[in-house]
């Protein structure tokens, strides 16, 4: 068994410049914690494998390819491998999401 507690696990440096936690990576998947202050975005960018996000707290704006939609909490998303992507916090409140990456990368993303 392995319990990860998010306070214990530090804010990653990654391009997009935001609260980002890297809670797991092992072969099969990996799960990231990020957390997006109003007005905060992830860059858009372009991940080699499948992607999930999971909206754990507030509401925030998704945008895969070219469809854009509102998401909120408890709402599961899925974006294809080698398709742009983008989460926005256009809210007030906290934007909390997991993002679930299968399988693990072994090539970087591309931010565009």
């Amino acid at each position: 068994m392995k319990i990860i507690d998010i306070k214990d696990v530090q804010i990653a440096d990654t391009p997009h410049k935001v609260a980002v936690k890297k809670l797991m990576n092992f072969e099969h998947a990996t799960i990231v914690h990020i957390e997006l202050k109003p007005g905060e975005a992830v860059k858009k960018h372009i991940t080699p494998v499948d992607v999930n996000f999971y909206v754990l707290e507030g509401e925030g704006v998704i945008e895969i390819g070219k469809e854009r939609a509102e998401i909120t909490k408890d709402q599961l998303i899925f974006s294809p491998a080698k398709v742009a992507h983008q989460l926005m916090n256009e809210s007030e409140g906290i934007f909390r999401f997991l993002v679930i990456k299968t399988p693990t990368p072994t090539t970087e993303t591309k931010i565009l």
